[in-house]
């Protein structure tokens, strides 16, 4: 398959988006429903702290990502647009907020993330589990998504989230490795890896998940390689995003990958033996979440050996 080359980086300038790229302000009573409701539960969600350019879509439709663990990470990636400084101190009636705002949304699926948390022991583990818990107790008929950091090699953390059994486990690799140093430089690629191949080894019945974003100046080759680490490590889903600049300060664009560009590498994907792939410009981690894991859950249900 032949797959475009690089371009010269240069500097993403908001005329210069191309027209797949721009979406609608957010806008109507069903998004400021959601809104409200956010507010009224004290609840953060990656949808604003992140600036995603789905919000708008997502929240007319009463989806949220809800952020655990405070709205203040303790790294700096280049990609990320959450605030790094001081964290927030940890609140122990978080589940219970969570689970009140996901019963009044009525939600099938939830997706649960969270700043990174070095500052802590287990750099949050914990609070996933219970989040997870107190959902299973007060909304058994929701699924449940989470999308954690990396936890920094804090041991037992990664068994603890997986122990609480979330039906799908999300952890985004976001960029190739050899990118690592300029766009992730507080975590290594292959200790991202091996996470996720140890959600496996801990529960096979657990839908792994990861993503990456293109448009940072990785080569196609490096792209693919990726995707067999991936697959390697027993990952069910992949997801791949245009990458965004979110501010002049943050890492910037190298080019905007093409709708087509997208296509042939879910193709690619797809041909690797992922049991779901979602890649197209505005592609994100929790974008059609819940649609998503149906899908997931049907092919997977199709495809199991008798």
């Amino acid at each position: 398959m032949a797959l475009p080359a690089l371009h010269a980086p240069r500097p993403e300038h908001r005329a210069e988006k191309p027209a797949w790229l721009r979406v609608r302000a957010p806008a109507g009573a069903a998004f400021e429903d959601t809104q409200s409701l956010v507010r009224r539960h004290g609840l953060n969600t990656v949808c604003e702290e992140a600036a995603c350019p789905n919000i708008g879509e997502c929240w007319s439709k009463r989806h949220a990502t809800v952020m655990i663990l405070g709205s203040v990470c303790t790294r700096a990636c280049a990609f990320c647009n959450v605030a790094t400084g001081r964290p927030d101190a940890l609140d122990p009636h978080e589940p219970d907020r969570l689970a009140e705002a996901v019963g009044e949304l009525g939600l099938a699926h939830v997706v649960i993330t969270s700043v990174d948390r070095d500052d802590l022991p287990d750099g949050g583990a914990a609070q996933f589990a219970r989040c997870i818990r107190r959902l299973r107790e007060t909304a058994p008929a929701t699924t449940v998504e989470v999308l954690t950091p990396d936890f920094r090699n804090k041991p037992g953390a990664v068994e603890a989230v997986a122990d609480a059994r979330p039906d799908v486990y999300n952890h985004n690799l976001e960029t190739v490795p050899r990118l690592y140093a300029d766009v992730r430089p507080g975590a290594r690629y292959y200790g991202s890896l091996r996470l996720l191949e140890r959600v496996k080894e801990r529960d096979p019945g657990i839908f792994t998940k990861s993503g990456i974003m293109v448009g940072l100046g990785e080569e196609p080759a490096e792209v693919l390689q990726v995707m067999d680490d991936l697959r390697a490590a027993g990952v069910d889903f992949l997801t791949v995003g245009q990458y965004l600049r979110p501010t002049p300060t943050h890492h910037p664009v190298a080019r905007h990958v093409t709708p087509d560009e997208f296509e042939r590498y879910a193709t690619v994907a797809r041909a690797k033996g992922f049991l779901m792939v979602s890649a197209t410009p505005l592609t994100r981690s929790s974008h059609h979440a819940g649609r998503d894991f149906e899908e997931l859950r049907r092919r997977a249900a199709t495809t199991a050996p008798p």
